[in-house]
Formats: structure tokens, sequence, C-alpha cells
């Protein structure tokens, strides 16, 4: 994954859970895409109410 993708992973992320920046910037690519795709099904769930 790009940098920039990754960025935009973890702005997501720090926006819509707990989580810190500084936990994720240590976590590997496949780490952060499970996160950001978790997050992404719980918060497009939410939205589809």
């Amino acid at each position: 994954m790009s940098r920039q993708e990754r960025k935009n992973m973890i702005d997501f992320i720090t926006k819509n859970r707990e989580i810190h920046s500084e936990k994720l910037m240590y976590m590997t690519d496949d780490e952060i895409e499970h996160i950001y795709n978790s997050t992404y099904y719980h918060f497009e769930e939410i939205i589809e109410g």
C-alpha cells in the first residue's frame, strides 16, 4: 500500500474509533487494513441503519 493510502486509512480509523494514531504507526500494513475494513464495515452498517 502507498504511504498516502496508509495515511488515509489511519485518518479514517482515528476519526471513527477510539484508537490513537501513535498506536497505528507501529502496526503492519495488513493490520491497518484489517482495522480499516472492520471500521468501515461498522460505519457502513450505521449509515444504512
